[in-house]
């Protein structure tokens, strides 16, 4: 049996120290693991393993050609943007990611993104802790706008196992859904709406779909300009599957009401990008952390150690 030698690449982008490894790092005897791994490094820690687990460390053609030991890819991920996959289906490197781990977190997180535009959460907080209630008249403030959410229409980019989640949740709330079509699609049997005819609909869009040539800013100023202006536009699976600029402009310009995102088309982005400037109105911004509660956190090593135990079983 040929020997393995394993390598983390990136290990504190999915456990700071409060996950559970042993059922991971028990299936072998040799490890190296490493907290993050620039890339300029990417060569040297893996330039004798035979399996590689990260999370968003990319594996391009160049970085593949020169690894002629490696066998396999997990990713602690659900997106496999990041890997050569043509480069490794021609030359015998099997890649794993996993699935259906982070529904309930996302859903949840979602959900916080929504809640908190319609209630006005952020600013009535910061209404009330920065002295103006105190120095208010009356008990209450109307100084910002509330909506309910029951009867309003939920708009779905994308209708995996992560909407169907954000689905259930909404028709709890009394929540009506529409689903978009697949970019690119032309089916119009199947219940689904074409983007332009569902946009004018919503009162929230919800952005679940991966990123591909065909989303990529699939949503910019002319899918802005057909929402309506009291919408607000959610995306935890992508940023650039929004034109971030284009959504900069629409917030400033009243196009939509608001945003919530947990990603932008640049991770970490710039200090100077687009959508972190502090004129923007209405706009909620998390880094990333959809996924990332301590459950599901634990159920992604639980699956890629499926992942490496299914593996070794087969060599």
């Amino acid at each position: 049996m040929i020997k393995q030698h394993a390598v983390i690449l990136d290990e504190e982008s999915f456990n700071p120290g409060d996950l559970d490894m042993a059922g991971l790092i028990g299936l072998l005897d040799s490890w190296k693991r490493y907290n993050a791994t620039p890339v300029e490094k990417r060569l040297e820690r893996l330039q004798n393993a035979t399996i590689a687990i990260a999370n968003k460390v990319v594996f391009d053609a160049d970085l593949l050609k020169q690894l002629p030991n490696l066998k396999l890819i997990l990713l602690t991920a659900t997106g496999m943007d990041n890997i050569d996959r043509d480069y490794c289906d021609a030359h015998g490197i099997t890649y794993k990611n996993v699935t259906d781990y982070c529904t309930g977190a996302v859903s949840q997180h979602v959900f916080t993104l929504i809640l908190a535009l319609a209630t006005q959460l952020i600013p009535y907080s910061t209404f009330a802790k920065s002295g103006e209630w105190s120095r208010s008249k009356q008990f209450s403030s109307l100084k910002y706008p509330i909506n309910e959410l029951q009867g309003k229409t939920l708009g779905l980019i994308g209708y995996g196992s992560l909407a169907k989640g954000v689905e259930h949740l909404a028709k709890a709330f009394g929540m009506k859904i529409l689903i978009s079509q697949r970019a690119g699609g032309t089916n119009t049997d199947t219940g689904r709406l074409i983007l332009k005819d569902l946009l004018p609909q919503v009162d929230v869009l919800s952005i679940h779909c991966p990123l591909t040539p065909e989303t990529k800013n699939l949503i910019s100023t002319k899918e802005f300009s057909l929402m309506k202006p009291t919408a607000f536009i959610i995306n935890t699976a992508r940023g650039a599957v929004i034109d971030n600029q284009a959504l900069a402009m629409a917030l400033r310009k009243g196009e939509i009401a608001g945003a919530g995102l947990d990603v932008l088309d640049q991770e970490p982005p710039a200090s100077d990008h687009p959508l972190l400037a502090d004129d923007i109105p209405n706009l909620i911004i998390t880094p990333h952390t959809a996924w990332a509660a301590v459950e599901a956190r634990q159920r992604v090593i639980n699956k890629v150690a499926q992942n490496l135990s299914h593996f070794l079983e087969s060599s």
